[in-house]
């Protein structure tokens, strides 16, 4: 629970951060990593054009998300103690580049480009985030959260990647 106390010139907020994630973050957590999982599969089980369809669905899935965590981490740094760190700046515009960068290969027609941009970006989350949080940089339950529920993307993205160089 979080209370403010506003001087006029300013506010002073203090919250108790629990160690464990919380349930909704749970959900929302691994919820966005199940589309992932589900078109690594898909794309090796359908045929043709149902499992190219599912494959830009994927892709196009992951853009959107890595794009998101790259908004999430600007939203963290709005609370940091003392304001935003040259870390949580430089991690948000890398992350957000990524995205961005991913959604403009695979526009262009490079989906095995895109899906590189996306590992690497879905990685350095996985490493970056419980560091982060060891630092007060992001949430605390982020150093238990990322490392499990991170890699399941990367997974997703590399099986997709996979599937791509085959063809």
């Amino acid at each position: 629970m979080a209370r403010a106390q506003d001087d006029g010139a300013g506010r002073t907020i203090r919250a108790y951060e629990p160690r464990a994630v919380p349930w909704l973050s749970v959900v929302f957590g691994y919820g966005p990593m199940l589309p992932f999982l589900a078109g690594a599969v898909l794309v090796w089980l359908l045929p043709g054009r149902a499992a190219e369809t599912v494959f830009t669905l994927t892709l196009l899935w992951g853009c959107a998300i890595l794009l998101f965590l790259s908004g999430v981490r600007r939203g963290v740094s709005f609370r940091t103690e003392g304001g935003a760190t040259l870390a949580q700046i430089a991690t948000m515009l890398s992350l957000f580049l990524l995205g961005y960068g991913a959604l403009l290969a695979f526009a262009l027609g490079k989906p095995a480009l895109a899906l590189g941009q996306l590992i690497v970006g879905f990685t350095a989350i996985t490493i970056l985030d419980p560091i982060a949080a060891r630092r007060g940089e992001a949430p605390l339950f982020f150093e238990r959260l990322r490392p499990a529920q991170i890699p399941l993307a990367i997974l997703g993205l590399g099986a997709l990647l996979a599937y791509r160089l085959t063809l």
